[in-house]
């Protein structure tokens, strides 16, 4: 199946994923001429489709940035039907497979917990709907290994693995393909790119803000499973993969999984947990909660490439920044060549690719300083993508739907790849030792420092504390 799906539909359509995001990519990919032109919303909600089109039409003017294309909304608002029943009922995808009409190619969109996978894929098989169509699985892809297999065996009952999208919205975000594409389309990188010139990468994820109201989901999900497990360690895969043999989605994936199959399962030694002071007090959070909100890990790749250099996540609300960095660490010189035998030796090159909040990359390298001796000092090579070309860019949500429209997997998880995720951090999630407490605006627990080589230090992203 290679055309481009006629009609999208949208499961939790009265939800608040499809009101703060998908509501607001329809409105995107119409700006853009690629709304399909059928757009059908379904939920257990009894709503009318005035009430619908009143949500959508709010959601886009509040989540979407304003209606600045009223051509655009109207073309989404027209788009529009609603299928109001029971995911358990087969009368409701009866009612949809009508709404769809002569849709030959319909994408389906689960915006529902997992818990519902099972039900809804196995409702669109009776219906006939799903030998037709493309589904799109929102994270989390299950809990721990054995759920997210028992989850992709009850997707692949219903459709072909070509025509499954896991979407993580963070692969749609330019900042994080300037990884994989900085590498590749540079040459310069490739000798360099190895265990001979690399001693270290680091990849840090920090919000300032707290759980914001969100306790009782925070406390059954934690930040290893929230982040770590799939946001995380797809940047590491971008960082750390072999150059695909094509630009086919296939190819691609499949440098990511041989990197995952790559890192050993973690051992409680190898990761500190961190919990914010004041999070049990937060709403829906038990008063003795162990549940982490600040994970650290170090691990390695075993592979020819890799093999021997230490790879270091963390992740963490309440920190003292909101950021998003990669950084690559290179090795020091050999020697020293400078006319002070007292200076300090030249700090090593890094390579540091800034997700969030802004697009940047950054190259550190030595210069010699001003003065007659001959002394170095660091300065950085860097680009920030500009307010032009951030404001062309396509959001997140509207980019991946486009690409699921048309069939475009390259930018999605692949089930191996999710099991394979789960397996390495399948030993922690349960077993991971104490959670040591740590204070609002800091970095996190100090015990994170002993996870790092002898005199390494975690790079502090170079942005302010957003609040």
């Amino acid at each position: 199946m290679t055309d481009r799906s006629d009609a999208l539909v949208l499961f939790g359509g009265t939800g608040d994923l499809a009101q703060r995001k998908l509501y607001p990519a329809l409105y995107e990919l119409a700006r853009a001429g690629r709304l399909p032109r059928r757009v059908v919303a379904v939920a257990a909600s009894d709503w009318t489709l005035a009430e619908l089109t009143a949500r959508v039409e709010a959601s886009i003017e509040r989540f979407g940035g304003g209606v600045t294309d009223p051509a655009a909304l109207s073309q989404v608002l027209e788009a529009l039907d609603y299928v109001a029943g029971d995911y358990r009922d087969a009368a409701t995808f009866d009612q949809l497979a009508t709404a769809l009409g002569d849709s030959e190619r319909p994408l389906l969109y689960l915006a529902i917990p997992p818990s519902l996978f099972e039900t809804v894929t196995a409702g669109l098989a009776r219906a006939s709907i799903a030998k037709r169509g493309r589904v799109v699985l929102e994270k989390p892809f299950g809990r721990d290994l054995a759920s997210a297999r028992e989850l992709n065996r009850c997707v692949l009952e219903a459709f072909d693995e070509a025509s499954v999208f896991r979407i993580d919205h963070f692969l749609g975000k330019d900042q994080v393909l300037d990884v994989l594409v900085f590498r590749l389309a540079n040459s310069l990188l490739e000798p360099a790119w190895n265990r001979h010139h690399i001693a270290s990468v680091q990849i840090t994820m920090a919000e300032s803000l707290d759980v914001e109201g969100r306790g009782a989901f925070y406390d059954e999900v934690g930040t290893l499973r929230d982040v770590v497990q799939n946001h995380l360690l797809q940047v590491l895969t971008l960082v750390a993969m072999e150059p695909p043999v094509d630009t086919s989605a296939d190819a691609l994936r499949d440098e990511k999984v041989k990197v995952l199959r790559a890192i050993p399962s973690l051992d409680p030694a190898q990761l500190v947990r961190g919990q914010y002071v004041g999070y049990r007090d937060e709403d829906g959070v038990t008063p003795d909660s162990e549940v982490e909100t600040y994970v650290a890990l170090t691990t390695t790749i075993e592979s020819w490439r890799w093999a021997g250099v230490p790879f270091s996540i963390r992740a963490g609300k309440a920190l003292a920044a909101t950021a998003t960095e990669g950084v690559v660490e290179f090795k020091r010189p050999p020697l020293q060549f400078f006319t002070r035998c007292d200076a300090p030796p030249p700090a090593p090159n890094r390579l540091r690719f800034q997700i969030k909040p802004g697009g940047e990359v950054g190259l550190q390298v030595q210069i010699k300083a001003p003065g007659g001796e001959m002394v170095s000092h660091p300065v950085e090579l860097s680009y920030r993508y500009d307010d032009r070309v951030e404001g062309t860019r396509e959001e997140a949500y509207a980019r991946l739907l486009d690409d699921a429209l048309d069939g475009d997997q390259r930018l999605f998880a692949r089930a191996d790849g999710v099991e394979e995720a789960w397996r390495v951090v399948a030993p922690v999630l349960d077993r991971a030792g104490a959670v040591h407490a740590y204070e609002r605006g800091t970095w996190g627990p100090d015990q994170a420092e002993r996870l790092l080589p002898e005199g390494g230090t975690w790079h502090v992203p170079e942005v302010g504390n957003d609040g």
